[in-house]
């Protein structure tokens, strides 16, 4: 509960407007009773999140009273009154997203960008991307309370920036945040310092599917194998990111090959198994392909040897997993990217299910991706409204506000 931590009788605006958003408790009443204030106080730090425009009335609800009498008058997250962008960038192609509050997507936006032209060019580009939703919307720029952007690399949570990322060049410690915001200013004609949240990909597209399909799971992994290989770990409802965002990058894993991979060392999982290796596989073959998203397309359309590697290749991820399932325990082991298909689901679970323990597979569901290309979108808009409406800043963007 938001209060839990909170001495009963002090809890803030933000513990109850978290309250109200999770549904744990939304009439004035059952405010009360889970956190001790008195009527007068949660009425008054109620009117607050009301002139916000944070807060709204609902119906009534259920009369409590065996007595009867009037329903109590319910309380709702106004998902209304802002709206959230969110981008989500692969090596060679780019989503963005206008999104309510809950999460339902109001307009999109998808096309060619490269990550290797550097985060200037490519963050100036998405500003323009953003402008063009607003449009489509005809929403005002000052309706956008925040950008979630997912990017295939590691990301330290604090500072925003991507930290040596393989497939990245020129992103290393680059200021992300610094130059979307503004870039959302000079194209939208916006407020400049927009707050911009920035994420490994796969742990947004976690987030996203089990916010979204999994409420309950407890241990939610991901595994994207696109470009690359990477996982994002949701644990208790909220993403494990290790000390410094290096979790979940299994795709440098050393699993013995000789393969050079695109960080520089040998034998990483990604050298053999990622989408850019089975591609370089098939080019070598005389098949076209240069990418991921190349063999996906090779792969609905039943091509022989792009479906055996495919195999092949989930049978080298699925190695690695049952180490991944032995010390995680996961309830759901989600399979997405562009090789999320019948082949490599099946080489993974022929390797998982043959080294893995029984006990560590034996409520294991293993499926594939729910909300396929827009995962990210969803999961780097719930990471914004997660972070703004959390008790603690929700007292300061009251304060900013003068409520």
């Amino acid at each position: 509960m938001a209060a839990r931590g909170r001495i009963r009788g002090q809890a803030r605006a933000g513990d109850l407007l978290e309250l109200v958003r999770s549904g744990r408790a939304t009439t004035r009443g059952a405010l009360q009773q889970a956190t001790g204030l008195s009527r007068a106080t949660v009425g008054q730090r109620l009117d607050r999140l009301f002139r916000a425009g944070w807060l709204r009335e609902g119906a009534g609800g259920p009369v409590d009273s065996p007595l009867g009498g009037r329903p109590s008058i319910t309380l709702e997250f106004d998902d209304e009154h802002a709206v959230v962008l969110a981008a989500d960038l692969d090596t060679r192609h780019a989503r963005a997203a206008l999104l309510t509050l809950t999460g339902e997507i109001l307009a999109e936006r998808a096309g060619i960008l490269v990550v290797e032209d550097g985060p200037d060019v490519v963050l100036g580009a998405l500003g323009g991307w953003f402008a063009e939703l607003l449009a489509k919307t005809d929403r005002p720029a000052r309706s956008v309370c925040g950008i979630g952007l997912a990017v295939p690399g590691p990301v330290d949570s604090e500072t925003g920036r991507v930290v040596q990322p393989p497939i990245m060049p020129g992103w290393d410690g680059y200021d992300i945040r610094g130059r979307l915001s503004g870039a959302f200013a000079e194209h939208t004609g916006g407020p400049a310092g927009v707050p911009v949240l920035v994420d490994n990909d796969a742990n947004l597209m976690a987030y996203g599917e089990q916010r979204t399909g999994y409420p309950d799971c407890s241990a939610f992994v991901l595994v994207k194998v696109s470009t690359g290989i990477g996982a994002g770990v949701v644990v208790d409802g909220s993403v494990f990111r290790g000390i410094d965002g290096g979790a979940g990058d299994i795709g440098h894993i050393r699993v013995g090959a000789e393969a050079l991979c695109r960080c520089g060392s040998y034998g990483c999982l990604a050298a053999v198994a990622s989408g850019w290796a089975v591609a370089r596989r098939l080019a070598g073959a005389g098949v076209e392909a240069a990418s991921g998203s190349d063999v996906r397309e090779l792969l609905a359309a039943g091509h022989p040897e792009a479906v055996g590697l495919a195999r092949e290749a989930g049978r080298q991820v699925g190695d690695v997993l049952a180490t991944v399932v032995t010390l995680l325990n996961p309830g759901v082991l989600m399979i997405a990217g562009d090789l999320a298909g019948t082949p490599f689901l099946t080489g993974v679970r022929e390797l998982l299910y043959q080294r893995a323990l029984s006990r560590s597979t034996a409520r294991l569901e293993i499926v594939t991706s729910r909300l396929g290309e827009r995962a990210g979108l969803v999961g780097a808009g719930a990471l914004v409204v997660e972070h703004l409406y959390a008790p603690e800043r929700v007292e300061e963007r009251l304060r900013a506000l003068g409520v």
